[in-house]
């Protein structure tokens, strides 16, 4: 299959997700080695899971069918540009490309507007809309301390 034929699968999830009521207009599918092993749509309505977009729906699917957290040599196809959760979470999953359909203007006019959360990771935690607050970073620091002191850590 070539990147066209990848990308009409992730759109037609996504047309699927909105006529059964699932979520957004969003579908995802992730490719390796020219085979589809993982498909998502957005299911925020469907499972009451605010984390549950397409994209991270498809990259848990695919981890558990390479058994791995990482998604080395794959491509990752979504119908709209990933909002940030999403980008975040495929950066971390650490696929060979992105491709995707609609932008994140297309996304805003129908009202997914995630502009918001983009200009709030330029302030500092202390002047964002939502009220965030740092405390008890000496007793947190014991966990980051036992993981750097691990010998038999996975490094991811």
């Amino acid at each position: 299959m070539r990147d066209e034929q990848f990308m009409k699968v992730a759109i037609q999830l996504a047309i699927e997700g909105v006529h059964n009521g699932l979520g957004g207009p969003f579908g995802a599918v992730v490719v390796k080695d020219g085979l589809i092993i993982g498909r998502g749509q957005n299911r925020v309505l469907a499972d009451r899971d605010p984390t549950a977009h397409a994209e991270v729906v498809a990259i848990r699917q695919a981890c558990e069918h390479l058994g791995h957290f990482q998604l080395e040599g794959c491509v990752i196809y979504t119908s709209c540009e990933p909002c940030p959760m999403c980008l975040g979470a495929i950066y971390w999953a650490r696929p060979n490309r992105i491709v995707f359909g609609c932008d994140r203007q297309d996304a805003a006019a129908i009202d997914f507007d995630d502009a918001f959360i983009y200009e709030e990771l330029n302030h500092p935690p202390g002047h964002r809309r939502l009220p965030t607050e740092q405390m008890m970073r000496q007793e947190a620091l014991y966990a980051m301390q036992a993981w750097a002191a691990k010998k038999d850590k996975t490094q991811y």
